[in-house]
């Protein structure tokens, strides 16, 4: 099954937080995920740096630490949501209003925007979505080995339904689970996934490629 872009929250078996994201892509695949210090970045391989001017949605942050908070998204989202729960805003109303504001992508499928997050200390997971037809916000409430998600097509809503195990005691096998493993095993075309694993003092972050 195709489902796009995926996010998602997490706790692993040691009771440690995770916020996930995957590139799957058919139009464009030639991409990969680019660390920096606090941030992954989604850009075109060397080579297709010309494909910003045929779809502008295709590079962006998707993945944020801004203090206890780690964000994940498909878009440019990513920045706004991150530093409005940095400076006291709270997840859910962080999300609701960048989401609304931003709206859906504007290509030619209409991409719904998704977005997923974790603050350390916690045991849930916040995931959103803007579609073309509505808007959903919702806290997840994580049990340990156990995974939320949705994805910017096919499962583009959050549901109670969209979970699964998830297993990976460090941020490199979280990027690898999202990739291949578990309940994110069948969905095709994988490009790149990104993985933000809670520490004491902050969290380990680590990509990897399909």
């Amino acid at each position: 099954m195709y489902t796009g872009r995926i996010v998602a929250v997490a706790r692993n078996l040691e009771g440690r937080l995770a916020v996930l994201y995957r590139v799957s892509s058919r139009s464009f695949p030639n991409r990969e995920a680019q660390m920096k210090t606090a941030a992954v970045s989604i850009v075109p391989k060397k080579g297709f740096e010309g494909d910003v001017f045929k779809n502008p949605y295709i590079a962006y942050n998707c993945l944020r630490i801004a203090g206890a908070t780690a964000v994940a998204t498909n878009g440019s989202q990513t920045d706004p949501i991150a530093e409005k729960i940095a400076s006291g805003v709270p997840a859910r109303d962080a999300f609701i209003g960048i989401l609304e504001a931003l709206d859906y992508e504007k290509d030619q499928l209409n991409t719904p925007r998704i977005a997923a997050a974790v603050v350390r200390g916690g045991d849930s997971g916040f995931l959103g979505v803007v579609r073309e037809d509505g808007l959903e916000v919702r806290r997840m409430k994580l049990e340990k080995g156990e995974c939320y998600f949705v994805s910017t097509y096919e499962t583009h809503h959050v549901s109670d339904a969209q979970r699964g195990e998830f297993d990976a005691s460090s941020a490199r096998q979280g990027a690898e689970f999202i990739l291949s493993k578990g309940v994110f095993a069948d969905m095709t075309n994988a490009v790149t996934g990104v993985c933000a694993l809670e520490q004491k003092d902050g969290f380990e972050i680590a990509v990897a490629m399909a």
